[in-house]
């Protein structure tokens, strides 16, 4: 099964406040994600086999990771609620996504 999901993020202060965390209880790892976007994709390699290994020669297996991308939502230019995602001539498209990796 796995995740392949975008949650919609409440507004509040991106500067302070994580979009996300992530906390591996075993060595003390803690991953926070701080962004203006109005969502995020998580993804938890769910179409990995085996079938690649990385550099040290560990295969990459299903659900051996997870992606967290900050993003606006899926199919927005086509749902007038969503929050605006086209960009026009001469505008500026400017975002901020910042991850943070830490130890308890």
């Amino acid at each position: 099964m796995g995740f392949d999901h975008n949650y919609v993020l409440r507004p509040y202060d991106a500067e302070n406040i994580p979009a996300a965390e992530l906390e591996d209880p075993e060595s003390g790892r803690v991953l926070r994600v701080f962004t203006d976007q109005p969502g995020i994709q998580l993804y938890s390699s769910n179409y990995w086999d085996g079938s690649i290994t990385g550099p040290q020669g560990v295969p990459y297996l299903k659900h051996g990771a997870v992606a967290l991308e900050t993003q606006a939502f899926p199919d927005s230019p086509n749902h007038a609620q969503f929050p605006e995602t086209i960009l026009r001539p001469g505008d500026t498209y400017r975002r901020k996504t910042v991850f943070v990796f830490d130890v308890q």
